[in-house]
């Protein structure tokens, strides 16, 4: 394999093992809000348990997420001297934006929800994971307003050097690649945060089923999971009816912006003819990978969107736990745990792959992007990025494979002095 080979294999798998994280950052920790709004304003015991429960999960992924990141960071300053040189005064600007949102509010806010239980007002502490919600959501925006130049270019002007300097930040906020794509990301995040919370529920609840192999679920956390999963589901259909659709939106801009990417036939010929005779000699079409993704794509979504509509069916009356002819269902949701996320890699496939042979669409080859470094180095620091992140990604899922079989209560150090053993008293009492 050629250097620029290895680079672009690198920056695949650890780009692509950090967006799974992410997806679940950006789910959960608005479903974690959702519950602890609803604890707030009802007074609802259960929702104050369903929020500690699942904010751990969330925190968890949270802090190895950053780490991951930090790899992304760096392989991207190491291989990509070229994209930084010619293009960084522009992408970088939303990137460094992306770094303070996301490394020093978004953690402090995040901080202070963790220990701020049974230590702050409701209210304030409410307020504390709506802000960590915000931010993350404002960190997922100035990361799509940077891949967004890298799919169209605009609001630049190369100077006497050739290098591009930024001349309109409001044209970077309007880009035609942005709006629709962003919306697609978050409520694709919103359906893997949905199926992870609808799974792991279904998983406990089937569990509680087994009543004689296993000890079966206490009232209180009975109805946490109860709750839980019919709280997923419902997310989950939503996300993923908004995910399709915004996903659709986005054919329209990239016929625009990048006329190459999803061409075939006769349009393709006409279309590689165009770009030979604007930028000269090349391959200008993408591989035959970017149109099997979509396809996968499009198929998976379609059906996990007919499979949560039949399970949100299912949860009338909670036919879904109390009827046993309806149960197969809760298996089928825990499988699903995985889907999303196979749907996401796909989903980066089509977008990062469809771009090529560019890395800023029309302005920058990949080839001229990378590093001056030789195959072997760049080969070794694969091995060792890739290894870096998988072991991550390891650590992560177990972790939260952890904390999901855990019993809930106690989460961030709450217990007799934030009020949890009275709490939990009082619920069990109204449950029984």
């Amino acid at each position: 394999m050629s250097a620029l080979e290895y680079a672009r294999l690198q920056f695949g798998l650890t780009a692509s093992l950090h967006f799974l994280f992410v997806m679940v950052t950006l789910g959960l920790v608005v479903l974690v809000a959702v519950m602890q709004t609803r604890y707030v304003v009802s007074g609802n015991l259960a929702y104050g348990r369903m929020a500690r429960f699942w904010g751990l999960l969330y925190a968890i992924n949270y802090a190895v997420g950053i780490a991951t990141g930090l790899v992304m960071e760096f392989q991207i300053g190491l291989n990509w001297a070229g994209l930084s040189r010619l293009t960084g005064d522009v992408f970088g600007a939303p990137l460094a934006l992306e770094t303070l949102i996301a490394f020093v509010l978004e953690s402090t806010l995040l901080g202070m929800w963790i220990f701020g239980w049974g230590r702050l007002g409701k209210r304030l502490h409410l307020a504390l994971i709506w802000g960590v919600a915000a931010t993350a959501m404002l960190s997922a925006f100035w990361v799509m307003v940077s891949n967004a130049f890298l799919q169209h270019p605009v609001g630049y002007a190369l100077d006497a050097d050739g290098i591009a300097r930024l001349t309109d930040f409001g044209a970077l906020l309007s880009n035609s690649a942005l709006w629709f794509a962003l919306l697609h990301t978050v409520f694709a995040a919103m359906t893997t945060g949905g199926i992870l919370l609808a799974g792991v529920s279904a998983w406990r609840l089937r569990r509680a089923h087994r009543a004689r192999r296993r000890r079966e679920l206490a009232p209180e956390d009975h109805e946490l999971f109860r709750r839980s999963l019919r709280l997923g589901i419902r997310f989950g259909l939503i996300g993923t009816f908004f995910t399709i659709g915004f996903g659709y939106a986005q054919f329209g801009p990239i016929g625009d912006n990048q006329p190459t990417k999803l061409a075939g036939g006769a349009k393709a010929v006409a279309q590689q003819a165009a770009m030979v005779d604007r930028f000269g000699p090349g391959d200008y079409l993408p591989s035959d990978w970017v149109v099997i993704s979509l396809e996968a794509m499009t198929g998976i979504a379609n059906l996990l969107f007919l499979l949560l509509f039949v399970a949100q069916v299912l949860t009338f009356r909670d036919t879904l736990i109390r009827r046993r002819w309806a149960r197969p269902a809760l298996w089928m949701l825990t499988v699903l745990i995985p889907v999303p996320f196979v749907t996401a890699i796909l989903g980066w496939i089509v977008r990062e792959e469809g771009r090529q042979p560019w890395a800023v669409y029309g302005l920058l080859r990949t080839v001229d992007a990378v590093s001056p470094m030789s195959a072997g180095a760049l080969r070794w620091s694969t091995f060792g990025f890739t290894v870096a992140v998988a072991a991550l990604a390891v650590v992560d899922w177990w972790l939260l494979a952890r904390a999901a079989a855990r019993t809930p209560g106690g989460e961030f150090g709450t217990g007799e002095e934030s009020g949890e053993t009275g709490e939990h008293r009082e619920l069990r009492e109204a449950l029984v």
